[in-house]
């Protein structure tokens, strides 16, 4: 995909979202036109992804609510390249122990219902994260290593960490630790829920649960560019064949969660296009539950990954719209490390591995040791998986069940499938998480994330518990030193990969159709699109 630099660093230091890319005249992106931007009309974007239970992305913090947020809530920093640059902090400084991180803010930002930005507003905002009470997942996984959060003065916020901490910066330009106003936050939750309030370029005007969220430009936004469009309306349409054909008539400009036949029907000059905008953090993989079940034994989980075939379903299935992985980190992950020769198809190795612990063939085919079935539960959220990634899991529990797994698929909602997780009531799980950079591996599988957040989430699903990996993970999030945490992060990378709990697919899936009449859009660090510098040609 083709950068706008220009564009890019002048938005960047304007404070408006990290740019990863501009939507340009290339596949995969969207085409400019020479016409000259116009201002009005309201883009109308539907989504196939859960609708949020909450606005506010620092409750929870999963990415629906961060595709949403990013019209809304702004951060401290923003990305270049994948390096913090700054947005709503001019600037900063770290100590010389890594344990003191002090930020400048800008002082010339107010909120949307008239609040100054300043250094409380920011004290405020941690306290909220971290805050057991607000029920966060994300954000509070993001900010652990900070201890106390201090306004020195209106707007220089010192910051107390516990740690030296290398990706802090990078967690800081995510919209789950992003920048609410004080007086909001110090209402009910259910009211901030219903109605944060950002610096962003849109505020929240109306949420008709079950249908949309209407946004309206900021017109007193700070930024470089004031807001073209009037407004968002914001839909959510589960079903992708409804959602594609209204964007084919033109009732909605944008689409998320396409289908790989709609992916391959976009072009680069025709009237919908595709921005494929991969999302930072983990690749999309199988986690293996190593702390219950059959998969506490190593032989038993390497067996199910052997027995996974998956090369042809990619093929079949997404029609060359995604690549194999082999690897826990996504491909736009610069530390990512990769290992094919761990997951080759074997049905011979697979039942010899079975064999070996024990497990015997029973009469209708599935194994069986001690009176007890090899069985296997894979719940899977239809609101985060396409049809054709559920349609892959199909395929996978019908080779796992050639080599005597009785896989039992489980579609739930959202909300269900977190419960599910949160009870440990899984042996496998398709587990998407987003957070820039490579320390994204700590939060996944350093032994502490075993314990849940306050949201009730745990993120370690694998509940990998390995104090040597635990050091190395440690030791690369508080080194500043590139080639050292490179060096960390791929030995850190083989033991989880070497430890049977891992089955890598492919980075996660983000693709987004544009119609071509609409322009300007660019992507957020977690790669959300972001319409601030959007307009629509009608």
């Amino acid at each position: 995909m083709i950068l706008d630099s220009v564009q890019k660093t002048a938005t960047a230091v304007a404070g408006a979202a990290a740019l990863l890319l501009v939507l340009a005249g290339c596949t995969g992106g969207s085409a400019t036109s020479s016409s000259t931007p116009v201002t009005g009309g309201t883009l109308v974007y539907a989504s196939g992804d859960a609708e949020p239970t909450c606005l506010d992305p620092h409750v929870g913090g999963n990415y629906p609510q961060a595709l949403l947020s990013s019209q809304y809530i702004e951060e401290l920093t923003a990305l270049d390249d994948g390096k913090p640059v700054p947005a709503l902090a001019k600037s900063w400084t770290t100590s010389d122990d890594g344990k003191t991180l002090t930020f400048t803010l800008r002082d010339d930002v107010t909120f949307t219902d008239g609040t100054p930005f300043d250094a409380a507003a920011v004290v405020a905002n941690i306290e909220h994260v971290q805050d057991p009470a607000t029920a966060s997942s994300t954000g509070y996984l993001a900010l652990q290593s900070i201890t106390k959060a201090t306004a020195t003065d209106d707007h220089t916020v010192t910051l107390t960490l516990s740690r030296p901490d290398s990706a802090l910066l990078e967690s800081f330009s995510q919209p789950w630790v992003g920048m609410e106003s004080p007086k909001a936050l110090q209402r009910s939750q259910e009211t901030n829920c219903e109605s944060p309030v950002g610096t962003g370029p849109f505020e929240v005007t109306a949420w008709k649960h079950g249908d949309r969220v209407t946004l309206q430009k900021n017109a007193d936004y700070w930024g470089a560019t004031a807001p073209r469009l009037d407004g968002i309306t914001w839909r959510f349409l589960p079903d992708s064949t409804s959602r594609y054909a209204a964007l084919q008539s033109g009732q909605v400009d944008v689409i998320d969660n396409a289908q790989p036949d709609q992916l391959k029907a976009a072009s680069a000059k025709g009237s919908i296009r595709d921005l494929d905008a991969p999302r930072p953090g983990a690749s999309n993989r199988l986690e293996l539950n190593s702390g219950h079940g059959v998969f506490r034994d190593e032989a038993v989980r390497k067996a199910f990954i052997a027995g996974a075939e998956i090369d042809p379903g990619i093929e079949s299935l997404f029609l060359g719209t995604a690549k194999r992985s082999y690897s826990v980190l996504s491909s736009v992950e610069p530390y990512g490390y990769s290992d094919k020769s761990l997951f080759g198809y074997s049905p011979k190795k697979a039942k010899q591995l079975l064999d070996d612990a024990g497990w015997k063939v029973g009469s209708d085919g599935i194994r069986e040791k001690d009176g007890q079935q090899l069985t296997v539960t894979f719940p899977v959220s239809t609101n985060q998986s396409v049809p054709a990634e559920r349609s892959l899991f199909q395929q996978i529990q019908a080779s796992e069940k050639a080599v005597g797994f009785k896989v039992v698929l489980k579609e739930l909602d959202l909300s269900s499938w977190y419960a599910a997780l949160a009870a440990n009531q899984y042996d496998v799980v398709s587990a998407p998480y987003t957070k820039v950079g490579a320390d994204v591996l700590r939060i996944l599988y350093d032994s502490a994330s075993i314990t849940p957040a306050p949201s009730g989430y745990f993120a370690n699903l694998a509940q990998l518990d390995d104090p040597e990996l635990d050091d190395l993970l440690q030791r690369a999030a508080q080194t500043s030193d590139t080639s050292e945490r490179g060096d960390l992060y791929e030995r850190a990378q083989k033991i989880i990969l070497s430890s049977g709990t891992v089955l890598p697919l492919y980075d996660q899936q983000n693709h987004f159709l544009v119609r071509s009449s609409v322009h300007g859009v660019q992507t957020t660090a977690v790669s959300t699109p972001w319409f601030g510098t959007a307009w629509i040609d009608r």
